[in-house]
């Protein structure tokens, strides 16, 4: 026989640690919850992501931003978990659920049983093989979605300041990127086929202001084209991109893939 709970919360984002904040708030009684995330960590605040966790100097870290810090609440750290009878199965992942007999199976093929399930899995992110890009799989291409990702990003800067990098993608987290790779010493360049940054929330003004304030720490706007290509070394590693309306090539040490789309 696996674990069974009242309440089983499968995803461990944000709304899974702001939901249990609210089930602790309304008295739910300890072993009645259990949250379930693929993530090694308890639930925290996402956009420090691109903000505080890149930064040089002043950078935070967990448990600084577990939630639910986002709204002035209490941080819920795994203390916070324990000491309210909150079970939190991490590194977990869901493959199969019977909503019928109201189960779930972990990919280590125990059954989790559930009253109540509360489906939190958020986004994933959009990743390069799933438009059919050459090389996609190189060592130097990140990507920002989960603590893991800033981690490996942070390390990057570090090694190769000095180098360049190129953000793929105009949109809110690309411009965060860019932002702290250029504060952490990393010349940038930004490539994205809309005619101005962050096309989605953006006038053309508003836009216009924000790509001045990047052009003067140094950031390269390259806008109205789409990569087509990478050209990898023999290490496996990307040394640089062909966009579709340019012939030439720019090189860099290594690169960023980000997008704001998001794939449920």
């Amino acid at each position: 026989m696996g674990r069974a709970y009242k309440v089983v919360i499968l995803g461990g984002g944000v709304a899974a640690g702001y939901a249990a904040l609210e089930f602790v708030k309304h008295g739910i009684n300890r072993g009645d919850l259990c949250i379930i995330s693929a993530e090694s960590v308890p639930p925290y605040e996402r956009p420090a992501l691109s903000k505080g966790f890149l930064l040089p100097e002043g950078a935070v870290r967990l448990p600084a931003f577990h939630t639910c810090v986002g709204v002035g609440e209490e941080r819920l750290t795994p203390k916070w978990y324990k000491e309210h009878g909150i079970e939190l199965v991490l590194g977990t992942e869901i493959v199969a659920a019977d909503l019928t007999r109201k189960t779930l199976l972990t990919a280590a093929m125990e059954t989790i049983s559930f009253q109540i399930l509360i489906i939190a899995t958020g986004a994933r992110v959009l990743r390069l093989e799933e438009f059919g890009v050459t090389r996609a799989d190189a060592q130097n291409i990140y990507y920002l979605r989960d603590v893991n990702d800033a981690t490996k990003l942070l390390e990057a800067m570090i090694l190769l300041k000095g180098g360049k990098a190129v953000v793929i993608g105009g949109g809110y987290i690309g411009m965060e990127c860019a932002a702290a790779l250029v504060t952490n010493g990393v010349p940038v360049t930004m490539v994205f086929p809309e005619s101005h940054c962050m096309a989605r929330l953006f006038t053309p003004q508003i836009a216009t202001f924000y790509e001045d304030y990047y052009t003067s720490k140094g950031v390269v706007f390259i806008k109205g084209t789409v990569m087509s290509a990478f050209e990898s070394n023999q290490n496996g590693k990307v040394f640089s991109i062909a966009l579709s309306s340019i012939d030439n090539y720019f090189g860099f040490s290594f690169i960023v893939w980000s997008d704001d789309s998001l794939k449920p």
